[in-house]
């Protein structure tokens, strides 16, 4: 039962995330450029959305999914051409794990694609991290930290844009694995859509 869950969840978060691109594709005809991207990028995003949280330990199940916000959620990255960046991609979501809040979050070396003027792609590879809230660390209670692997793939269409900044919706999906202590691990399934602020 839990495999169907967890798969029916992934799925919808695909389906979602390829509708997004979709729509984001179909209202880009403008094949016009309008902006000059070089040099670094800087990008923060806030927003919301869902996560579901599987513990090795069987405390918490992929049946339980829950709300979340994006904090933080960043970007740093530098301009290869006009259409491509490699960058650094620091997702974070807040997670409840037993009355207390948690940030599943990561370090991913990623790539971004500008696929029209305002349209683009992003994904990558890296660290998880699983660790306390800043503001809700208790000693002994609520205070590990746990690293693992972390997969990343985004898109986002810019709906203003103004010399080198631009204010875009965007839509995440991330799934990752931390490790836990004696050989258990806690798995996230985690979809967002926010608002991106970049600076190019």
């Amino acid at each position: 039962m839990k495999t169907i869950k967890k798969q029916i969840l992934v799925k919808m978060a695909c389906v979602a995330f390829a509708f997004v691109s979709s729509t984001t594709y179909a209202q880009n005809t403008n094949s016009e450029k309008t902006t000059q991207r070089e040099g670094f990028m800087f990008e923060f995003t806030v927003g919301g959305g869902v996560v579901s949280i599987e513990d090795g330990a069987g405390i918490q199940t992929f049946d339980e999914s829950q709300g979340t916000f994006v904090f933080p959620d960043l970007k740093l990255g530098y301009m290869l051409n006009e259409k491509l960046a490699i960058t650094i991609s620091m997702p974070g979501n807040i997670y409840e794990f037993q009355d207390n809040d948690r940030n599943f979050g990561g370090f991913i070396p990623s790539v971004q694609y500008w696929v029209k003027d305002k349209w683009w792609i992003h994904g990558g590879y890296g660290l998880a991290i699983d660790s306390p809230a800043l503001y809700d660390i208790k000693d002994n209670v609520n205070d590990d930290w746990n690293f693992g692997h972390a997969v990343m793939i985004s898109s986002g269409y810019a709906v203003y844009k103004k010399q080198n900044f631009a204010l875009n919706v965007q839509s995440k999906l991330v799934m990752g694995r931390a490790n836990l202590d004696g050989d258990a691990h806690r798995d996230a399934v985690i979809f967002n859509v926010g608002l991106g602020f970049s600076w190019l």
